[in-house]
């Protein structure tokens, strides 16, 4: 596929068909992430795959059990229509996806955030050229509880970044209308 016709039919999928995908197209797409330009190349990301749904489940739990306490100590931090989703006991943040993939790095790292998005949109990208569905699912990323950042191998000094789904998608939504570009200003060279 072309990268302009790539750039359009890349869509946030949330239907899946119930399909594994192959440890080594996952780690192909990861490979193809890692191409993904970073501040002074440090290139600080680092990568959690789980394809276990019960683990999936917990972690759907944990975060909507945390974002559900965010919003009630801060609110404002979620908006408000999300409350009752969160609450909802059948609610599964991963959208019944067979694979998970979390895209962290070290706290300290000032470019982080900034990094690991790049590296992430490589991620769908790629994953989008090899026929696959992604979406950026932020109500995963909330694990506070420690055995669980443990049993998934999230360090302590480690913090999310991109929580990433993926499958091989039931349908390819449609494209929503885009605006237009807004320009601010635009300089030329003084002539």
């Amino acid at each position: 596929m072309d990268f302009k016709n790539l750039l359009k039919t890349r869509r946030a999928v949330r239907a899946f068909q119930n399909r594994e995908v192959p440890e080594n197209l996952i780690m192909e797409i990861i490979a193809d992430s890692c191409e993904a330009p970073s501040g002074h190349n440090k290139q600080p990301w680092s990568f959690i795959v789980i394809k276990n749904k019960t683990i999936m489940k917990r972690i759907s739990d944990e975060s909507k059990k945390n974002i559900l306490a965010l919003m009630d100590e801060k609110p404002g931090s979620f908006l408000p229509e999300f409350k009752p989703i969160m609450a909802h006991k059948d609610f599964y943040v991963f959208y019944d996806a067979p694979c998970l993939v979390y895209i962290a790095g070290q706290k300290e790292i000032r470019s982080l955030d900034i990094d690991c998005t790049l590296a992430a949109s490589y991620f769908m990208l790629s994953a989008a050229d090899r026929g696959l569905g992604t979406c950026w699912v932020d109500f995963g990323s909330i694990i506070e509880d420690q055995d669980l950042r443990m049993e998934i191998g999230l360090p302590d000094d480690y913090r999310i970044v991109a929580t990433l789904i993926l499958g091989y998608p039931e349908k390819i939504p449609n494209r929503p209308q885009r605006k237009e570009p807004v320009i601010l200003k635009f300089i030329n060279p003084q002539v």
